[in-house]
């Protein structure tokens, strides 16, 4: 086996570019996706030609052990990087050709972000914490404060509103980061590590909170290390040396 910093990225063939003439109906579509650093005189390709789709409503988690290409993966996914070579489309626009202000605006639009060490403005209350992405939106101030009292209803913080970050558990603030991430009714919910700062009976909670927001028609994108978290998915890609090493519906 070649080892990663020998292996190039391949010339697109014919087919290839046929298939990239048409706009995916996929949500998500990644076509031959390869990010590469430079480290001195060698490559390092930690990405090395992946191809999926993830379609609306779906519930997929992406595992992998650590240097496995996966927290590369979930930055392009999320619009954070973009891919040295192939193309990436989300509800079809070609991510992959934006500019980094063209970047920005999807990623408000289209992607809720969950992190694992919630990210809270620590002197704000959860009602301004949720709010923050339609202030950047440029929604109005009644709207936004009513769109962020739903947003926390619907992961049950509706007697917390007023609670600063330090006044809360941390399976509720990362409920109130997940409050954040759906405030702007974005495509696709990612999450990095969600339970990685919480104790594992806090992790089922936030794991059943995650069922149920995918019940409700989310599509949702789990990035782990941990079997037990991607096994509450419904689909499970596996990342092995910047390559898919499975892809499988497990439910």
């Amino acid at each position: 086996m070649e080892s990663p910093a020998t292996i190039e990225p391949r010339a697109l063939e014919h087919g290839d570019l046929l298939a990239h003439d048409a706009v995916p109906a996929a949500l998500i579509s990644m076509r031959d996706i390869w990010k590469t650093y430079e480290m001195g005189e060698e490559p390092l390709h930690a990405l090395r030609g992946v191809s999926f789709d993830v379609q609306r409503g779906e519930y997929l988690a992406i595992i992998g052990p650590s240097g496995s290409g996966k927290s590369t993966l979930m930055n392009l996914i999320g619009c954070l990087d973009t891919p040295s070579q192939g193309r990436y489309w989300i509800n079809g626009k070609l991510v992959s050709e934006m500019d980094d202000d063209e970047l920005a605006h999807i990623r408000n639009k289209e992607i809720g972000f969950v992190f694992q060490t919630f990210n809270l403005l620590a002197r704000a209350t959860a009602l301004h914490n949720v709010e923050l992405p339609l202030i950047y939106a440029g929604i109005s101030s009644a709207d936004r404060h009513e769109r962020a009292k739903n947003a926390l209803s619907s992961v049950e913080l509706s007697d917390r509103m007023m609670h600063r970050p330090n006044e809360l558990s941390g399976g509720q603030r990362q409920r109130v980061a997940i409050a954040r991430a759906l405030v702007n009714h974005p495509s696709l919910l990612l999450a990095d590590e969600p339970t990685g700062a919480l104790d594992s009976h806090t992790s089922i909670e936030i794991m059943n909170l995650f069922e149920r927001l995918h019940a409700e028609g989310n599509t949702i994108i789990v990035v782990t290390h941990e079997p037990d978290i991607a096994s509450r998915a419904h689909r499970v890609i596996a990342i092995r040396d910047g390559q898919i090493e499975k892809d499988e519906k497990i439910r």
